[in-house]
């Protein structure tokens, strides 16, 4: 048996490890456009300076040889051949396969700005080459602007505020975080932010980035008018699937590569897990995906049925928040409980002893407990407790012959 792996980032790599967990002969290859192995989510700390490539690496150097893995690396596939089971690489080399794992990820998406897709100083922050562009920007720049206030444009802005670098963030949302925090969890961190002069522009677009002569970055034009001056940009601005090789519908496609609970696509004997199929885009969820793909190829059926995403924790400027499903109410028959403080900020969105969603700030205790309770829609409404002080011990009780078990409704 021969399996081939497209991508080397978190669902690739586990994907890899559980094949040979499973099968200790078969060959194992892996196809990668990059020509290291690092968790993407860490890739902000080397802009600040904090980390480096080796130590945002997620395996140890040994882990191929280790595993005997074939690493076919730097290299981008083209095509994929499935009638003939091939993959095609850019050299038009050709790997067969007898399964095969796309595992490919996402690229940045650069919006439809005048000016921006052609100015010199724009960047990404998606893979290790988007770093070492962004430090040759850091080394004439002064003046930055983060476009989009995700959780990918504040680890920019906090790496780049680290740096030195005068920061502007502008978000066509009405606040930061959108997805992950409501407007008053926002509020926070934009005050700690406007206290490190760093600039914020909310409900906002980016209408025009002005270029020099020379084709640099002058200043951008946002959509009410404000210019700001800047010499570099980073856009961060969301993401699209990497799946440009799959030519003539021969793998079905929506937002991203369709997969069933098996992680199998609409082609025989090819696989899909982590970004590239947008079922959620974090981390533990590309993991996971890429292990339950792993069985299957292997012919061991797993079905792959975490697809909770809505699931977050940050630290930015050492405020910790938790994120734990929907942060707004979707109605007004939805009860929300709030507890506030100048330093604490705790909110509960539930409907019928049902918990759709929690936000904690400044206090993340419990946020198991939340996670569980929200991830698999555990009924409380038997609790005669404060929402807040739920914990493991009101779902433990006694069997009749005296052993200890959960019980949930």
């Amino acid at each position: 048996m021969r399996y081939v792996i497209i991508g080397a980032s978190a669902a690739g790599i586990n994907a890899a490890k559980t094949l040979r967990e499973l099968d200790e002969m078969s060959e194992i290859v892996i196809i990668s456009k990059d020509t290291d192995v690092y968790s993407r989510c860490m890739l902000h700390h080397v802009i600040s300076g904090n980390r480096n490539l080796e130590t945002i690496a997620f395996v140890d150097k040994e882990f191929f040889s280790k595993n005997n893995i074939k690493w076919i690396k730097g290299i981008e596939v083209t095509n994929i051949n499935a009638n003939e089971k091939q993959v095609i690489l850019e050299d038009n080399k050709v790997e067969k396969y007898d399964k095969l794992l796309i595992a490919t990820g996402a690229s940045s998406f650069i919006p439809p700005v005048k000016n921006l897709r052609e100015a010199k100083g724009v960047y990404s922050l998606r893979n290790y080459n988007d770093v070492l562009n962004i430090e040759e920007g850091i080394k004439k720049s002064e003046r930055a602007v983060i476009l989009g206030a995700g959780l990918v444009g504040i680890d920019a802005a906090v790496a780049l505020m680290e740096r030195g670098i005068k920061t502007s963030i502008v978000e066509m949302g009405d606040r930061i975080l959108p997805l992950q925090l409501d407007k008053n969890a926002a509020s926070r961190y934009q005050k700690l932010f406007r206290n490190k002069k760093v600039d914020i522009f909310t409900k906002l677009k980016l209408e025009e980035v002005v270029l020099k002569e020379d084709g640099s970055i002058d200043n951008v034009r946002l959509s009410d008018g404000i210019v700001i001056k800047c010499d570099m940009l980073i856009v961060a601005a969301g993401v699209r699937p990497n799946v440009s090789f799959i030519e003539n519908g021969s793998i079905k496609v929506d937002k991203g590569i369709v997969v069933d609970k098996f992680c199998r696509t609409s082609a025989k004997d090819i696989y899909a897990a982590g970004d590239v199929t947008f079922t959620a885009p974090i981390w533990p969820i590309a993991v996971k995906q890429g292990i339950a793909a792993a069985y299957n190829m292997i012919g061991k059926e797993k079905a792959f049925e975490d697809t909770f995403a809505l699931r977050n924790s940050m630290n930015f400027l050492g405020l910790e928040t938790v994120s734990l499903g929907v942060v707004e109410a979707p109605d007004n028959s939805y009860e929300v409980d709030v507890i506030e403080t100048e330093d604490i900020y705790k909110k509960i969105i539930h409907k019928d002893g049902i918990l759709y969603g929690a936000i904690l700030v400044g206090d993340i205790s419990y946020c198991g407990v939340l996670h569980q309770l929200i991830k698999n829609k555990i009924n409380i409404s038997n609790i005669n407790k404060s929402i807040f002080k739920i914990d493991y011990s009101d779902f433990f009780s006694i069997k009749e012959d005296g052993q200890y078990k959960y019980e949930v409704v």
